[in-house]
């Protein structure tokens, strides 16, 4: 997450809250698109092997269209290999994609 910080701090607005969905998003009220979508996000990263048809249907009832669930497949997929690749050679983020305290947003 260190390096989307900034896309994340773009949305959310609120210091407070882009640090506790850092630390565990599932403490955090989110909606219930947005936490389907981080749920199916986690396991796919995590326990692919055990993804099945009914965490598509998930997104499906969050209202995800297929299109939707596809794109993001191919997106979390896409960072997944990205990562493992960066990890196996020891890349590190740069040191300006660290979490650091901005300028309140209020």
């Amino acid at each position: 997450m260190e390096s989307h910080e900034g896309d994340l701090r773009s949305e959310i607005k609120d210091d407070a809250m882009v640090r506790a969905i850092q630390d565990d998003y599932r403490q955090v009220e989110l909606g219930p698109a947005t936490r389907a979508l981080l749920d199916f996000a986690v396991k796919m990263t995590t326990r692919p092997t055990e993804m099945r048809r009914d965490d598509v249907a998930a997104l499906r009832d969050a209202g995800f269209a297929d299109a939707d669930i596809l794109d993001a497949a191919h997106t979390i997929g896409y960072f997944n290999y990205a990562n493992r690749v960066m990890d196996a050679l020891g890349i590190e983020p740069e040191p300006d994609m660290r979490y650091r305290p901005q300028e309140s947003f209020t």
